[in-house]
């Protein structure tokens, strides 16, 4: 079991200065004599086995009492008439893979068969994480969140599910949730949640391209055609996922050349914590082809439509992770994953290390040693230069396929 979930039925009731919730059951169910029938721990976060990370989660009692208590106990403060689920945002919230794969997914998987009718009371409450995913969670609740820590205010509720349920790696199985929803289904509560957003920024970007067309009067007709070139063309799109230190491609001008001279139009995506999640979206979903190295950047392939291609760039010692974390799941979005493993020559780690030692010979007998290695020597410490005629084929593999695949959606389409 990946996380601990509970779900409490009757009369539901909070008290967060205990950090508790309270169930009060019928005279039927109360059966024991004790004032207590059932108390529980649970840590409402979803790497149960990571105990290092899980010490850091608040803990919450749940306790189911008998009804003929609950007048010497707390009285409700505001009555809700749908469910409410409790989750935590703490642990690895701060990284792009961990917010979709233990948080925003397992919610969706959680919730989604409420339709928009629940509560959503949150443990460790981060308001910058609130406005990073606000518009998903608008499209999950029709409710104001509760940061259950410091609302203090006795809420009630109908039922509660505390914890989230998890699949699998950035996955949603759907023999496993109610109205046999998929990882595409999920898409496209992103498509929805990210598309109003997209409509803004599309506006912003064309009166910013005008206002510069009207800037630059001495020369109107040339500047026009760069401005709507993109709009009209027909060469399939390419998104570059850059990195700046480790992991970093160091020849990436050259890549982007070379893309070009294929005959994609080719966009750097630079995302850092500032970046809005609507603008990578409205990136990547009008993508027909990302490439990235293994990270966690590469959560947005999410962001793909299905059919697209994503090119996964894989470090010497990440081969498992590169592919569990992310090429699988891809496949599963219907996205025509390509894995590429770098050659011992395209790591700088080839200029640390002599070329029998294990580091380059045999990663994975230094990878069981322990995350910390995998960590420092293959994640921290090393970047690659790309083998361009060795990666080409790749590219023109992805730029075929794609103008294929556009032919049958716009029949005008040409190769170069």
């Amino acid at each position: 079991m990946r996380s601990d979930v509970c779900t409490m039925k009757g009369d539901v009731r909070t008290h967060s200065p205990s950090s508790s919730i309270f169930v009060y059951a019928s005279q039927d169910q109360a059966v024991k004599n004790e004032e207590d029938l059932q108390h529980e721990k649970i840590k409402p976060y979803t790497r149960k086995w990571e105990t290092v990370i899980m010490d850091t989660i608040d803990e919450l009692d749940l306790i189911a009492k008998k009804r003929t208590l609950i007048m010497n106990h707390h009285n409700c403060d505001v009555q809700h008439d749908v469910p409410a689920v409790f989750f935590s945002t703490g642990g690895y919230t701060g990284n792009v893979y961990h917010e979709f794969n233990d948080g925003i997914m397992p919610l969706y998987i959680t919730s989604q068969h409420f339709n928009k009718k629940v509560v959503f009371v949150i443990l460790e409450f981060h308001n910058w994480w609130v406005m990073k995913y606000s518009d998903i969670l608008s499209h999950l609740s029709d409710y104001p969140l509760i940061d259950f820590h410091t609302d203090e205010r006795v809420h009630c509720f109908p039922e509660a599910i505390v914890g989230l349920k998890i699949h699998d790696e950035l996955t949603v199985d759907s023999s496993l949730i109610k109205g046999n929803k998929s990882i595409v289904d999920f898409r496209e509560l992103l498509d929805r949640a990210y598309q109003p957003q997209i409509r803004s920024l599309m506006h912003m970007h064309e009166h910013a391209k005008v206002s510069d067309v009207l800037s630059k009067s001495k020369r109107p007709s040339r500047i026009r055609r760069n401005v709507q070139e993109h709009a009209f063309n027909n060469e399939p799109k390419l998104v570059i996922i850059s990195r700046n230190g480790s992991r970093a491609i160091t020849n990436e001008n050259l890549l982007v050349k070379m893309a070009e001279k294929i005959g994609f139009h080719v966009q750097v995506l630079r995302p850092d914590s500032r970046t809005m999640l609507a603008e990578i979206y409205w990136a990547l979903n009008s993508s027909d082809v990302m490439i990235g190295v293994h990270g966690a950047a590469m959560t947005h392939f999410l962001f793909m439509k299905p059919g697209s291609v994503f090119i996964q760039v894989i470090p010497l010692g990440t081969e498992w992770a590169a592919e569990a974390y992310y090429g699988e799941p891809a496949k599963k979005l219907g996205l025509n994953y390509i894995g590429y493993q770098i050659l011992t020559k395209e790591s700088s780690l080839c200029d640390k290390y002599n070329k029998d030692d294990p580091v380059l010979k045999d990663p994975r007998s230094v990878t069981r040693k322990g995350w910390q290695y995998t960590k420092m020597i293959y994640l921290e410490g090393q970047t690659v230069r790309l083998d361009l005629p060795r990666f080409r084929k790749q590219l023109v593999g992805a730029y075929n396929y794609t103008i294929d695949r556009l032919k049958q959606q716009r029949p005008n389409i040409q190769s170069h």
